[in-house]
């Protein structure tokens, strides 16, 4: 600390009060007298066990789909890898009801793949799969940034050194490679699993606010905000304890 200017806590303070500000006042508001009631009613325990079974769903997803992509991204040599890169990127700047309407245009009734799953008798939009697809489009690039990251920085020395004993490549992928990494790629799980549990405007696009099979808790902090803002307010200070146990627990794992 003693090395940074004075000047530098003024702009940090102000940008942690800009954060912690908001979410004391949704504490401040939060009716305590009934509180585990508005959170245990049948609506809110259906929305919450979907949002953990789905998110957890998710974060399994996003694993077998992100890990090969950061190595594909870490490690190959192939042209076109920084267009990939932009690829994987485009989920986090866009709004999610933009994700939504091009996962519905892939895999809605009239959709690019819909249509042919239709003749099939699958529906996949407004289901509990297509919530789990919209979660994994907006929380797959957490894990492959972060485990890309990691991999770029842990070098390609280890596996180097083990090639040249004769390990096969598969061999060294799980024996060196990902055991190196493993501290990313728990945070990056963590982190994904987090962005899922809190993803609104591509769930609500593609599967839209079936309770019991894609209304989600934000989805049904949504929906009580009008009917009922003093269950909306509980429901988001769960949420909002949920998040904070879970970026502790990516903080804890990427920690040296």
């Amino acid at each position: 600390m003693s090395s940074l200017p004075r000047w530098v806590l003024i702009p940090a303070v102000l940008g942690g009060l800009f954060v912690l500000v908001p979410l004391l006042a949704l504490a401040s508001r939060v009716e305590w007298r009934g509180f585990w009631g508005l959170i245990t009613s049948e609506s809110s325990l259906a929305a919450l066990r979907l949002s953990l079974q789905t998110s957890l769903t998710t974060a399994v997803l996003c694993v077998l789909l992100g890990v090969p992509m950061a190595l594909l991204l870490a490690r190959s040599r192939l042209r076109g890898l920084s267009l990939l890169r932009a690829l994987v990127l485009i989920p986090l700047v866009l709004p999610p009801v933009v994700g939504g309407i091009a996962l519905l245009s892939t895999i809605g009734r009239q959709g690019l793949l819909g249509r042919h799953l239709e003749v099939l008798g699958v529906q996949i939009a407004f289901s509990t799969t297509a919530v789990v697809l919209a979660q994994t489009f907006v929380a797959l690039p957490f894990l492959v940034l972060s485990l890309e990251g990691a991999l770029r920085t842990a070098g390609t020395r280890y596996e180097q050194a083990a090639a040249s004993l004769g390990a096969r490549p598969t061999r060294v992928l799980t024996h060196v490679t990902l055991p190196l990494v493993l501290p990313a790629l728990g945070s990056g799980t963590v982190l994904s699993f987090a962005r899922a549990l809190g993803e609104f405007g591509a769930t609500i696009t593609v599967a839209g606010s079936l309770q019991g099979t894609t209304r989600t808790l934000p989805l049904e902090i949504y929906l009580q905000r009008e009917s009922d803002p003093d269950a909306a307010i509980a429901l988001s200070f769960l949420l909002m304890l949920v998040a904070i146990v879970v970026i502790a627990l990516a903080h804890r794992r990427s920690a040296p």
